[in-house]
């Protein structure tokens, strides 16, 4: 590929329209829209307006467009497999939203189909770039909190959902909708190893029929465990980092973060005390 990269969008609704599109027009040294996909014709005319790009209504005309080097696939959940392998079948590089595919077979499906195509298939996991998690992961590798015994990372909120994400046709659920993001945060500072998972999903306020509260352990040999939850059922939402080590823990938010520490090498001497004090 040029130094420029030819970018065509697969779907322009809240992730394609205001978190790829915005960022691509920030880096036009980078990255150039040729065209866009989408089945309302109204998000077409707004992207032909801003980009100056081709119009698609039809995915499969996107991938056979020959400028295109890099699709962005931005669909609905469901959606993500099938085009995706669509697209590195075409010839395409694809960054593909979360959730990568719906099902184990399908995500394994995907990576076949880069491998055979020789095409880098990326997911866009864009939490993995959060100031937060990126200060925590910092202050954790510094050692200063001593081993990590339990890392909570808590995503709550209070409401009703109705929408299409709250349907397992389409591949919708907290699961993969936001927990997506707690549970790459957490692996990172589990490392290559394999976890226990337990998990608890369970249907609350959604008018659809896919859960909305999510509950994660994941436990792995010589790594913290790693306590996960993400609700729409907490009347006192909280967005809670929680971190405990054996010299010192750290707690705090995607706004505000706070840490404290000790230094075992300034310890006062202690013996233990083997009998019962009399």
């Amino acid at each position: 590929m040029a130094d420029q990269i030819n970018v065509g969008i697969a779907g322009l609704g809240r992730s394609g329209w205001n978190i790829h599109a915005r960022t691509l027009e920030k880096l036009p040294d980078k990255y150039r829209v040729v065209a866009v996909s989408d089945p309302i014709k109204e998000r077409l005319q707004e992207a032909m307006g801003k980009f100056g790009c081709r119009t698609y209504t039809d995915f499969n005309e996107l991938i056979e467009d020959k400028d295109v080097e890099l699709v962005v696939v931005a669909t609905p959940s469901h959606l993500h497999a099938p085009q995706t392998i669509k697209a590195l079948e075409a010839g395409k590089h694809v960054v593909c939203e979360k959730p990568m595919a719906t099902n184990l077979a399908e995500a394994d499906a995907m990576i076949e189909a880069a491998k055979r195509s020789g095409k880098i298939l990326t997911i866009f996991q864009n939490s993995l770039f959060n100031p937060d998690y990126l200060k925590i992961r910092e202050v954790i590798r510094s050692g200063k909190l001593g081993r990590i015994v339990l890392i909570k990372i808590y995503s709550h909120t209070f409401g009703r959902r109705w929408d299409w994400q709250t349907l397992k046709k389409f591949g919708g659920g907290e699961l993969r909708n936001n927990g997506v993001h707690l549970i790459i945060q957490g692996l990172t500072f589990i490392g290559d190893n394999e976890p226990e998972v337990f998990c608890d999903l369970q249907r609350t306020l959604t008018l659809g029929d896919a859960e909305d509260h999510v509950k994660i352990i994941l436990k792995a040999e010589n790594a913290p465990l790693i306590d996960i939850e993400v609700t729409r059922a907490c009347a006192y939402p909280q967005n809670t980092w929680l971190i405990m080590g054996t010299q010192g823990g750290l707690i705090g938010n995607r706004f505000s973060l706070k840490w404290k520490y000790f230094n075992p090498e300034e310890l006062p001497p202690r013996q233990l005390e083997t009998e019962p004090t009399p």
